[in-house]
C-alpha cells in the first residue's frame, strides 16, 4: 500500500500520547511501500511538536531526519533540508520551505515582513528582502 499522511498520524507515531493511536500509525509507516510526506504535513508536524508538545529544535530536527531516513518515505528533500537549515539556525522551518519552493517556482527574491526569517535567509546567502 502507497500512502499519504496527514499530520497527526506523524504526531502519534513520534508522542505516542495515544497508544492505540501510535500502534495504528506505526504500523501505516512500516508496513506502506511508500509514505509520501507533502511540506504542508512537515510545516504542522514542526509547529505542532514546538507548540503543542514544547519539544525543543534539536528534537524536531531529530525527528524529521528519522522520517527521513526511512527507506519508504518520499519527501520533497531540498526543500525539507532547507527548511532544516532555517529551524536550526533559529527560524521557522516553514520560512525555509517556503523561501525554497518560491526560489525553485522562479522567484529570485524572498520578501517578508518578519525580520528574523529575512535575516536568517540573507545570512545563508539567499536574496532576501524586508519589506
Amino acid at each position: 500500500m502507497k500512502v499519504s499522511v496527514d499530520t497527526n498520524v506523524l504526531v502519534r507515531a513520534v508522542m505516542g500520547d495515544d497508544a492505540a493511536q501510535a500502534r495504528v500509525a506505526a504500523r501505516v509507516l512500516t508496513d506502506a511501500s511508500l509514505v509520501g510526506v507533502a511540506l504542508p504535513c512537515l510545516c504542522e508536524f514542526v509547529w505542532v511538536l514546538r507548540k503543542v508538545y514544547g519539544l525543543q529544535t534539536d528534537d524536531i530536527a531529530g525527528a524529521i531526519r528519522t522520517l527521513l531516513n526511512a527507506a519508504n518515505v518520499q519527501v520533497n528533500r531540498p526543500a525539507v533540508d532547507a527548511g532544516l537549515a532555517v529551524l536550526e539556525a533559529g527560524g521557522d522551518f516553514a520560512d525555509g520551505v517556503i523561501a525554497y519552493e518560491g526560489s525553485w517556482l522562479g522567484g529570485e527574491m524572498f520578501v517578508s515582513f518578519d525580520k528574523q526569517a529575512v535575516a536568517l535567509l540573507a545570512s545563508t546567502g539567499q536574496a532576501a528582502r524586508l519589506l
